[in-house]
């Protein structure tokens, strides 16, 4: 699948090209996207290979826009039929539409990524070789570890777009990604801990030696924390966030509210807000798909828009939003990249890429030092976000009790309530110490899932409400 796709079909090219152009013949916008890809995973549970799988999938989405009306049809057969099936589908849209969207994709992409397939190296055998000594490496370093999960994920994306204005592009996307948790027990309590790393690269570009024991120990080292780890207090509090992946709260409670489709529709907490302050001073927050071999990078989106680097909130400001092309169109402003989609299936969408804070002056133990009684968090699981509300929950994997300016015993069940928009008035400090995280996000959006990337610095909210078992 190295060649151009269009080419897989039974019908030459200039046949496909043909049947495209009068489908979206009079469409304002629209094209015919093709993907051919593969993914394979291997899971090793507790000493043994638990199970091994590999899928390949192709196929096209049709797609013809025209204002706020959409046709779209998708089929996993790459012939002629299955292509004039779905041009007689769409077509019903652009006819009697005012014309053809201009606005044509700037060629200032860098390639990002390698275009290998990193399926195939290392082979089998030398992946269940490395997961077993993952798992033997964790059991050695300490007594009370009572089961290790790893875990090894690549998949491999080739896709072509053709535009309605003629434009072709393609791109191939490699992604892998090591995935290792640990269990650890005292007597009847047992408390786990986690790490993942990975990006659009081969293995070979970060899976060492010292790479995947250093992210088993991380994992250990967590599981252990939680191990000895009391119960979280309930109140409100200054609460220090720590730099990397605690950005996915920021992804979850501000990110998903600055996507141009919720303000268009204005069912965002942030419709109707652009040029007024909607975070305290110093706080930048920026989504950027151009980082070299990132997870949520993309040298073009889905749409075949360039990615780019887009500030979103300056200063405090609302200054931006992400776009597609549809939704640029209609609220008559530039696409920014961020067309995405799941697979041929499925519709592009604004969604993020790689979402992050800026750095700011601050120390993390300014911060620290600055809180009587408030948490530490490290570290965190899964939440739940009401875009339009604003209103977040976020449970800690890893937390901290702060008192008198020190960090003091980890704590469990700690949860984060609160509502975005607000949460971001409340940042009194933004730390000196960006990181983006290790390369595991997944996002979630009317049920498309597509990899993204998270980060920031060191964070102080003061007064955010802290839900736990304890007073």
């Amino acid at each position: 699948m190295s060649q151009d796709l269009l080419s897989q079909f039974d019908i030459d090219e200039a046949a496909v090209e043909r049947i495209v152009g009068d489908a979206l013949d009079g469409a304002e916008d629209g094209e015919l996207f093709l993907e051919y890809g593969e993914a394979e995973t291997l899971l090793f549970d507790n000493g043994r290979l638990k199970s091994g799988s590999y899928s390949s999938d192709r196929g096209f989405g049709l797609r013809s826009v025209s204002g706020e009306t959409t046709g779209f049809a998708h089929s996993g057969e790459f012939s002629e039929a299955a292509l004039k099936r779905a041009a007689d589908a769409v077509s019903a849209v652009s006819r009697g539409s005012g014309g053809t969207y201009s606005e044509a994709p700037q060629r200032t992409n860098r390639i990002l990524y390698t275009d290998a397939n990193p399926l195939g190296e290392p082979g089998f055998e030398q992946k269940v070789r490395l997961l077993q000594e993952m798992d033997a490496y964790l059991r050695d370093k300490d007594e009370r570890v009572r089961q290790v999960t790893a875990a090894l994920s690549a998949s491999w994306q080739v896709v072509d777009i053709l535009r309605a204005d003629g434009h072709r592009v393609r791109d191939v996307r490699p992604m892998t990604r090591l995935n290792v948790s640990v269990m650890v027990g005292e007597g009847d309590r047992q408390e786990a801990g986690s790490f993942g790393m990975g990006g659009r690269q081969l293995f070979g570009d970060f899976l060492t030696t010292e790479s995947w024991q250093d992210g088993a120990n991380e994992a250990l080292r967590q599981a252990l924390v939680n191990l000895s780890a009391i119960d979280a207090p309930a109140g409100t509090m200054d609460v220090v966030l720590g730099a990397g992946w605690p950005g996915v709260m920021l992804h979850e409670a501000v990110g998903h509210g600055l996507e141009g489709d919720a303000n268009r529709k204005k069912t965002s907490a942030f419709a109707g807000l652009m040029g007024q302050r909607v975070a305290s001073k110093g706080v930048t927050v920026v989504d950027d798909g151009t980082i070299e071999g990132r997870r949520g990078s993309l040298s073009v989106d889905d749409e075949g828009t360039p990615s780019g680097y887009n500030v979103l909130i300056e200063d405090g400001i609302l200054v931006g939003y992400m776009q597609d092309r549809q939704n640029a169109r209609l609220m008559g402003v530039k696409p920014t990249g961020n067309g995405r989609r799941q697979s041929h299936a499925h519709q592009p969408m604004p969604r993020m890429t790689n979402t992050y804070m800026l750095g700011g002056d601050h120390t993390k133990d300014e911060m620290i030092s600055s809180v009587k009684k408030g948490i530490y968090a490290v570290s965190f699981g899964g939440g739940q976000v009401d875009t339009t509300s604003g209103k977040f929950v976020f449970g800690c994997t890893e937390a901290y009790m702060i008192e008198d300016g020190k960090i003091g015993a980890p704590v469990k069940g700690a949860m984060l309530i609160g509502n975005g928009p607000e949460a971001m008035q409340r940042i009194a400090m933004v730390g000196n110490d960006m990181a983006l995280d290790t390369g595991i996000g997944m996002c979630g959006k009317q049920g498309q899932s597509v990899p993204v990337g998270v980060g920031q610095p060191h964070v102080l909210m003061n007064a955010m409400t802290v839900g736990g078992t304890r007073v």
